[in-house]
C-alpha cells in the first residue's frame, strides 16, 4: 500500500481542499501518514497571499524532499498557480497543478511518467470544481460552497490565482447539507474564497442567505458557522434574514475583514466601503446578535499609508472593540495594482505599526474574554487530556472544562480567564 503525506499552507479553503484530496487518495487504497514520516508521495497545498507565504511553501517543499529524496513530490495551490516555473525548478518536484484539476489528482499521479506542469489560465474558469466533503469524526465539517473572487482589491493576488466567482449549485449544497444532517454533524462551516459572492454566477441568483436558511432547517446539524464575510454586503436585509432564519443555530461569530481604518487607504485598496459603513455593518450584527464575536484582518504599511492614516486605523480598531484581530504587514505582490504604487513603506515602519496593533489586539481580546465570565455558551469539545476538554464556543473563543470528550455540544459556564484562555464548568 503506497504511503502519502499532506501539508497545507494558508486559508481554511485550502485545508478543506486538502482533506478532500486525502479522501480521494484513501479511496484509491493509499495509506495517509503524517507529513514528518517517510512517505512515497508528498502533496503540498501552497499559499501565495504574502511573500512569507511563498517562502514557507518553498521551505515545506524542501523539507519533503529531504525526508525522502526518492518520493514523488506534488505541489498545488495558489503559489503553484502564480509561479509554476519557479516551483518546477525546485529540487524533487514532479508535478505542479495550480488551483485546477484537484479532483483528478489520483489519476494524474498514477499516470505520471515524467516531470509535468499542469497550470492553465484560471481567468476563464466557469465551473465549480467538485471535491468530496469529508465528514471525519462528525464533529466539524467544512463545506466549500464558493470559489474565486471578482473584487480585485489592489493589494490582493487571489483573484489572479483563484479565478472568477464559481458557486456550488444550490440544489447540490442542499443535498450535501441533508447528508451532513443525517450523519449528525455537530458543526458545519460554510467556506469560500469570497463567500458573500455565492450564487452570483448561478441561474436564479441564489444568495448565501438561502444556504444559511436551508442549513438552519436541516435536522441533525448542531450549528452553522460562517467563513469570512465582506462588510460591504452586510446590509439590513442580510442581517434580518440571519436573525429570523438561523433559529439559534448560527454561530454568533462574524469575521469582517477591515484592512484599514483610514478612508483614504481603503480607497487606494479598492475596498468597497468606508470606515463609517464598516462600523454600521458591525452595529447591525451586534444589535441582532448581542455579545457576538467580531474578528477582523488589518494590513499595516500599505503604500502611501501616512502616520495619520495609521493612527486613524489604531483609533478605529479600539473603537470597534474587536474580540480578536489578525495583523499583517503589507506584502508586495507582483501583478497587483498596489505593487506599482509610489510611496512603498519601509519594512521597519511596517514592523513597528504591526507591533502596536498586535499589542492593542491582545488587550481587546482580553477585554472581550473577561466580559464572558459568568455567561453560558455551547462548546464543541475537540480534544481531551486527562478528563479536561477544550473546544470553541459559537462566538469563537476557546474554553477548557472538566468533562469526558463527547461528540456533541456541551453547555458551559465561563468562570475564569488566564493568559487569553477561558475556563468553565459544565452546566
Amino acid at each position: 500500500m503506497p504511503r502519502i503525506a499532506f501539508y497545507t499552507l494558508g486559508c481554511k479553503v485550502n485545508q478543506q481542499e486538502t482533506d478532500s484530496i486525502r479522501k480521494l487518495f484513501e479511496n484509491e487504497g493509499y495509506e495517509s501518514v503524517p507529513f514528518t514520516s517517510i512517505s512515497d508521495i508528498y502533496i503540498i497545498n501552497t499559499c501565495t497571499v504574502t511573500q512569507m507565504s511563498d517562502k514557507k511553501s518553498r521551505q515545506i517543499i524542501a523539507r519533503a524532499h529531504s525526508l525522502n529524496p526518492n518520493a514523488l513530490l506534488v505541489v498545488l495551490g495558489c503559489y503553484a498557480q502564480r509561479a509554476p516555473e519557479e516551483i518546477q525548478n525546485l529540487p524533487g518536484v514532479h508535478l505542479v497543478i495550480g488551483t485546477q484539476y484537484k479532483n483528478r489528482l489520483p489519476q494524474l499521479v498514477k499516470d505520471l511518467a515524467e516531470q509535468k506542469v499542469m497550470v492553465n489560465s484560471i481567468n476563464k474558469a466557469q465551473a465549480f470544481e467538485e471535491l468530496p466533503v469529508v465528514r471525519g469524526d462528525r464533529t466539524r465539517v467544512q463545506l466549500k460552497v464558493q470559489d474565486g473572487c471578482d473584487s480585485f482589491c489592489s493589494y490582493c493576488i487571489i483573484p489572479y490565482v483563484r479565478g472568477p466567482v464559481r458557486s456550488k449549485p444550490l440544489h447540490q449544497v442542499k443535498e450535501e447539507l441533508d447528508r451532513l444532517g443525517e450523519a449528525g454533524v455537530q458543526e458545519v462551516v460554510l467556506t469560500g474564497i469570497h463567500l458573500m459572492s455565492y450564487g452570483k454566477d448561478l441561474k436564479g441568483k441564489p444568495k448565501l442567505a438561502d444556504v444559511i436558511c436551508y442549513a438552519s432547517m436541516v435536522k441533525g446539524i448542531g450549528r452553522i458557522r460562517l467563513g469570512s464575510l465582506d462588510p460591504a454586503f452586510i446590509d439590513d436585509r442580510f442581517v434580518s434574514l440571519l436573525e429570523n432564519t438561523s433559529k439559534g443555530r448560527l454561530c454568533e461569530h462574524f469575521h469582517l475583514s477591515l484592512q484599514s481604518g483610514s478612508e483614504d487607504v481603503l480607497k487606494r485598496m479598492n475596498r468597497k466601503y468606508t470606515p463609517n459603513e464598516y462600523a454600521a455593518a458591525a452595529k447591525r450584527l451586534r444589535l441582532a446578535f448581542p455579545g457576538c464575536g467580531l474578528t477582523t484582518d488589518i494590513i499595516t504599511g500599505f503604500p502611501g499609508e501616512t502616520n495619520e492614516d495609521y493612527l486613524e486605523t489604531l483609533s478605529f480598531v479600539e473603537q470597534m472593540a474587536f474580540s480578536r484581530i489578525h495583523v499583517f504587514p503589507y506584502s508586495l505582490r507582483t501583478g497587483t495594482k498596489a505593487a506599482n504604487m509610489a510611496e512603498q513603506i519601509e519594512k521597519s515602519v511596517k514592523t513597528e505599526r504591526t507591533r502596536k496593533l498586535l499589542e492593542l489586539g491582545r488587550k481587546l481580546e482580553e477585554d472581550y474574554l473577561n466580559q464572558q465570565i459568568g455567561t453560558t455558551h455551547f462548546v464543541l469539545p475537540e480534544v481531551e487530556r486527562s478528563g479536561f476538554c477544550e473546544g470553541y464556543t459559537g462566538s469563537y473563543f476557546r474554553v477548557g472544562f472538566k468533562d469526558k470528550l463527547k461528540k456533541e455540544l456541551v453547555k458551559v459556564k465561563i468562570v475564569s480567564v488566564k493568559e487569553l484562555q477561558t475556563y468553565g464548568e459544565c452546566v
